[in-house]
């Protein structure tokens, strides 16, 4: 079976793209590494793999979700999507933002070091703030080798001087030396020590999950439907309140439903929305129709159906009768 290849992944921030640019013209065609860039783009079209297929060796493009990794190309971050590495493919996800933006480079490092281990190489470039600390630290921590630019050398330095505060970083390089470091790093990978995955800290399964997906775990805290502060429980004897710093106080029967109140409004935004949607693809189905254009008309009925669809789960979710603990006419036993 051949070996898999070696996975370099790069996140930058302001001052990356040039950043970039250099990069993807200084590495070689036969590089044997699969490279992933993450750049803060948010929802913006990005314009970033066309930009580095100017002047480099290596195509670069954007991939769809579940693409195969292949040596020789440089994966583009998509906007408003998370880049995440499974092992053997690229994934694609809508899950919540990090560090205020999506895609973000820590999901990206994660995934990778969970993913391949010792056979990733982790680039923080030129940024603000810390985002790709955690995930470098993450690299660092399953064996993988971490190359940080010089905060000297960056036009933005937060990022590299926040990955160099909390990493024990292997490589710290002037932008102008990162290449050739990487061709001589992926050359050598073979002699690296195999990443011991008994190692309690990596075994353990513990800490952040390594994708960039909603969860339904247990609330930190339970908050206040009326200020959004976080509550604290009080029991009085038999009777138990919910209370916010500012002073908002609640029978656990009150809170329940007044958190309902709040979810009963959320809902039905919520299906105002799709509505609205539906609404206008079906308007612009007809106008598109009306000019000569069926396969345009066609898109719109397709987004206006499974709109509808949607709508119709979330009617549902609203039509359901629910539990309202504070409405029972006998109250539950007391525990023993």
């Amino acid at each position: 079976m051949a070996k898999p290849p070696a996975i370099i992944v790069i996140g930058t921030s302001e001052g990356g793209v040039e950043a970039l640019r250099f990069m993807a013209a200084a590495l070689p065609a036969d590089l044997a590494a699969a490279l992933f860039v993450v750049l803060h783009i948010g929802a913006r079209k990005s314009e970033l793999a066309r930009l580095l297929n100017h002047n480099t060796r290596i195509p670069a493009i954007h991939p769809r979700d579940g693409d195969l990794i292949q040596a020789g190309h440089i994966y583009v971050g998509v906007p408003d999507h998370h880049l995440v590495i499974d092992p053997g493919r690229i994934r694609l996800t809508k899950g919540p933002s990090e560090n205020w933006t999506r895609p973000a480079i820590d999901p990206l490092f994660r995934s990778a070091a969970n993913a391949y281990g010792a056979d990733v190489i982790g680039v923080v470039l030129t940024g603000g703030l810390n985002d790709g600390t955690a995930g470098l630290y993450e690299i660092k921590r399953r064996g993988g080798v971490t190359v940080v630019q010089d905060p000297a050398d960056a036009i933005s330095p937060s990022m590299p001087r926040s990955a160099l505060a909390h990493v024990e970083v292997d490589y710290c390089l002037p932008l102008a030396e990162i290449p050739a470091l990487l061709v001589e790093l992926v050359a050598k990978r073979d002699a690296h020590v195999p990443l011991d995955r008994t190692h309690p800290t990596l075994a353990s399964g513990r800490g952040l999950d390594m994708t960039a997906e909603y969860k339904q775990d247990r609330p930190v805290a339970v908050t206040c439907p009326d200020c959004g502060g976080a509550l604290r429980r009080l029991e009085l004897g038999t009777l138990t309140q919910f209370a916010c710093h500012i002073g908002h106080i609640y029978t656990a029967e009150v809170m329940v439903a007044a958190q309902f109140a709040a979810l009963d409004i959320s809902l039905a935004a919520a299906l105002r929305s799709l509505s609205e949607r539906a609404e206008i693809c079906r308007q612009m189905a007809d106008k598109v129709r009306t000019a000569g254009n069926p396969p345009a008309g066609t898109q719109w009925d397709a987004a206006m159906r499974e709109t509808m669809e949607r709508a119709a789960v979330l009617r549902g979710l609203i039509e359901e009768k629910w539990t309202h603990p504070g409405d029972l006419e006998h109250p539950l036993p007391a525990g023993p």
